[in-house]
């Protein structure tokens, strides 16, 4: 039986339409696929194109409001903007609830990007059927090598995970002043490493905090371990600029 996933954002008209498309065309077999809209309005011409630029199909493809698919069950809910995912913590019971922060290309309304996003949603979305194909949670017996590694295999996301690795535990607040990077961008990264079951998240008041996957496999551990040890330098910046942060949320939290 395949299981459910739904994609929302605002307004169903390109990042969710997107990667509707592109999950149905990549694992169709695998995974019944829709979307819909807090405040739906038309599908974007730009978002269709680059669709069938990449032989993705669109003709089925159609904005919707959320309240469409109220009453149905879902495996997965998977929200691509920070208003989206305000609005629907509650939407389905039972789902895993998933939060993507993806920018709205609508906003420059330029090809390249909208080109731009659904190169990332594709990558995001490869990952996710690595992760999810055999169940609705990642085992550490099932950890696959080419799922962690394409998860490490961007200087960000592994510079990220050591520094969560050597303070414990941190924030996305902390982590976008250790790297000096906007909160989405480095919010999409974080997302990609829980995917894949490096790490998890645990709220304390206001703030969320990522820390590593206690379950994680001896395998796992000690690529990190050896990977920490040899490449020093990889943190050695931002651990002296998160530091020097002023009134750091971890320090105020019990």
């Amino acid at each position: 039986m395949k299981r459910k996933v739904l994609f929302i954002c605002t307004a169903n008209s390109a990042r969710s339409l997107m990667a509707e498309a592109l999950l149905r065309h990549m694992a169709g077999d695998q995974f019944e696929v829709a979307s819909a809209g807090t405040q739906p309005s038309e599908p974007n011409p730009l978002a269709l194109q680059v669709l069938q630029e990449a032989g993705i199909p669109t003709e089925d493809l159609q904005s919707k409001s959320l309240s469409h698919f109220q009453n149905e069950r879902w495996d997965y809910v998977i929200t691509l903007c920070e208003n989206a995912a305000r609005e629907c913590v509650a939407f389905s019971q039972g789902a895993q609830q998933i939060a993507w922060d993806f920018p709205d290309p609508a906003a420059s309304n330029r090809h390249a990007t909208f080109s731009l996003t659904l190169k990332e949603l594709k990558e995001r979305i490869g990952l996710f059927t690595l992760v999810h194909q055999k169940g609705t949670a990642l085992k550490p017996e099932v950890y696959k090598p080419v799922t962690i590694f394409k998860a490490l295999g961007d200087d960000l996301r592994l510079a990220a995970l050591l520094l969560i690795r050597d303070q414990t535990r941190l924030c996305v607040c902390e982590l976008t002043e250790a790297f000096g990077l906007a909160q989405p961008k480095v919010s999409r990264h974080l997302a990609i490493l829980r995917d894949a079951g490096l790490v998890e998240t645990e709220r304390r008041g206001q703030w969320v905090y990522y820390y590593l996957n206690p379950r994680l496999p001896g395998w796992v551990s000690r690529v990190l371990d050896e990977t920490a040890r040899s490449n020093g330098g990889l943190i050695e910046t931002p651990l002296v600029k998160l530091q020097a942060m002023a009134e750091r949320p971890a320090l105020q939290c019990p």
